[in-house]
């Protein structure tokens, strides 16, 4: 054995102070301050001198290192670039996984920066998790027929109607994940079980929401200055989802308007604007409030991790016996607004940031109306405090 080579020992690389020791043959091993250390190959492939990590010194020992170097040496041999074959093995073994739960999970991984917080609520998942891979993970994602789909989805089509669609929505992503992987799959699998299981008969019924002229007295019992009270109340003098309340930044306010990022807006795309919310005063007073409860940034801090979660809210209103929801009160704004007010259509459905009119509508109106909604923002916060039941009259612009 060449006396150059195996210089190191399992005590030697215990014991080491920090620094790089050869082992010889091009391995090293780079131990740092923290006591941990790394795995390092150093090769001349093509005149062209690359270093490959072998693994982190826990999780790799000094003969696992040994062997690992003897086998991509040999790669060298064969005048193979190491790092780029262990990248081509990489993708082949992708290209091998075939069970359901194995290219749904790595479906949920590739579209995680797409979700909204990453999908760490996991709902981009959870019905594949509840209503499929149960009975269909296990299967090769190759034998996976309309009729597979069909069973499994059967049984929830009509009495879980929404929970049903997007489970198959989810499954065709999968399917397409696994086409994309190189593997034989067939695409028109999910549109050809959704024929099979024929028209949902189930009627989708809208969220319970307060009346508008209740609103008042509910407002004006959420005075305990608990998160799930003031986050309650800014949901109802914004008009605005749950959600980017929860998600509510320090560095989103300059003033009186608060940005959402188009990221957490609902049905967002990559080219969804960012969204500007006019704040009222008591809007303004809530805030305040609310800023004493921040850490690092986020207004809403979970007691654990996280932020609050989206399931407070609800449960607050639940054990009041009350059947109305959070995201209710945007429908208890609309209806003010439509039964209360001469707001134009237009800037109504901009204070929901909802989308109005076509793509040429839009690209020739380049407004979103905040000074007219600072209004209408204002007016609705008087009715919400009780200070005035007068209607609000704006010009239409």
């Amino acid at each position: 054995m060449n006396r150059l080579m195996k210089r190191l020992s399992a005590a030697k690389v215990r014991s080491c102070e920090p620094g790089k020791y050869a082992d010889g043959g091009g391995l090293w091993l780079y131990k740092r301050e923290d006591g941990r250390g790394q795995w390092v190959l150093r090769v001349t492939i093509h005149g062209r001198r690359r270093e490959m990590g072998l693994g982190a010194l826990t999780e790799v020992s000094l003969k696992e290192a040994r062997d690992a170097a003897d086998k991509w040496r040999a790669t060298v041999r064969e005048n193979k670039d190491p790092i780029k074959e262990r990248e081509r093995l990489r993708r082949e073994a992708a290209r091998n996984m075939h069970l359901l739960k194995d290219i749904a999970l790595d479906a949920f991984e590739s579209r995680k920066a797409e979700l909204k917080g990453e999908g760490v609520n996991g709902r981009w998942f959870s019905q594949l998790e509840l209503h499929v891979l149960p009975k269909l993970g296990k299967i090769p994602v190759a034998e996976i027929d309309q009729n597979d789909i069909r069973d499994v989805l059967a049984p929830i089509w009509h009495t879980k109607a929404e929970t049903a669609r997007k489970a198959l929505n989810r499954l065709g992503i999968c399917l397409k994940h696994g086409a994309a992987l190189g593997l034989d799959v067939d695409l028109q699998a999910t549109a050809k079980a959704a024929a099979l299981l024929g028209r949902q008969r189930h009627k989708t019924e809208n969220i319970p929401a307060l009346d508008w002229r209740e609103v008042p007295e509910f407002y004006a019992s959420l005075s305990d200055g608990t998160p799930a009270h003031l986050a309650l109340r800014l949901v109802i003098l914004t008009g605005m989802r749950p959600g980017p309340v929860r998600y509510m930044q320090e560095d989103q306010f300059d003033d009186d308007v608060w940005t959402v990022a188009g990221e957490g807006m609902k049905g967002r795309r990559d080219t969804t604007p960012d969204f500007r919310v006019p704040l009222s005063t008591e809007a303004l007073a809530v805030l305040n409030q609310v800023k004493r409860l921040a850490r690092n940034g986020v207004m809403f801090p979970s007691v654990r991790k996280g932020v609050l979660s989206d399931a407070t809210m609800s449960r607050l209103m639940e054990r009041r016996g009350m059947k109305a929801r959070p995201h209710g009160f945007r429908s208890s704004f609309r209806t003010w607004l439509a039964e209360a007010t001469d707001v134009p259509r237009d800037i109504a459905e901009t204070c929901l940031a909802h989308t109005v009119g076509n793509a040429v509508e839009r690209a020739y109106r380049r407004t979103d109306f905040l000074d007219q909604r600072r209004v209408v923002m204002e007016r609705w916060a008087m009715h919400v405090t009780g200070q005035t039941g007068k209607l609000l009259q704006l010009v239409s612009a």
